[in-house]
């Protein structure tokens, strides 16, 4: 039998739109084979603009050789999903339109992707001093579970936990977008290369050997600046 070739992620995407969303007033094509970081798992992320529907939804499929994910909105629910991500401080939809390749255009795309733009330039909005002592204190308070814990099981979790504190408070105490899974290093590395390096490698001897030195190093470096660990005199909804 003969085999069938996979499309290429530009064709894929095509045949896509032409099949399921011809009247479409634009398309991009985004995610990691636009970045030229595709993998032999990564699928399509295709964002579609269609004023033709009352309101936006996300489906995944397989077609053409391919795991698709598509996003798609009308003129209206997009500026919804940028507005979210901008509260949330994770930029998933205007980093896609940002970055994404032009795929099908009748003059709306240019606008949006500068929408998009402008948000990721702007960067989330600054923690405030409350916000700001609150993690304080949830790392203090992670970290010392961390540092008493002597069961194996129990430190990894409690680790997890730490890592995603650590990584939220350092990137938005600097006025960083943040991020979830991969984009948890990659943010990381887009502020800080060196300092993301340091956070790999203090969490990696822990998980290797159980060794917690660096971590707790690592954590009571990114907190001196803003008044080190705090637990004495904190409270929250005290009124």
């Amino acid at each position: 039998m003969r085999k069938i070739n996979k499309l290429t992620p530009f064709e894929a995407a095509h045949q896509f739109i032409n099949e399921h969303f011809p009247n479409c007033q634009g398309a991009l094509l985004a995610g990691s084979v636009v970045r030229g970081e595709a993998t032999e798992t990564s699928d399509l992320d295709i964002v579609i603009f269609d004023n033709n529907l009352n309101s936006s939804y996300r489906e995944s499929l397989i077609a053409y050789g391919w795991a698709i994910e598509v996003f798609v909105h009308n003129l209206t629910t997009y500026k919804e999903f940028f507005e979210m991500d901008y509260e949330r401080a994770r930029p998933s939809m205007p980093r896609m339109v940002s970055e994404g390749i032009v795929l099908k255009d009748v003059g709306i795309i240019y606008s949006i992707k500068k929408e998009a733009m402008d948000i990721l330039n702007q960067g989330p909005e600054e923690w405030s001093v409350e916000t700001i002592n609150t993690k304080r204190y949830f790392i203090t308070d992670a970290l010392d579970d961390f540092i008493g814990c002597s069961i194996r099981a129990e430190e990894i979790f409690i680790a997890n936990t730490l890592a995603d504190l650590l990584s939220e408070f350092i990137l938005r105490t600097n006025r960083q977008w943040i991020g979830a899974s991969k984009w948890v290093i990659r943010s990381l590395k887009s502020y800080d290369e060196e300092f993301a390096n340091h956070f790999v490698e203090a969490f990696d001897i822990f998980y290797k050997t159980g060794n917690k030195n660096q971590v707790i190093q690592l954590v009571y470096s990114v907190l001196q600046p803003f008044g080190g660990q705090l637990f004495d005199g904190f409270s929250l909804g005290k009124s």
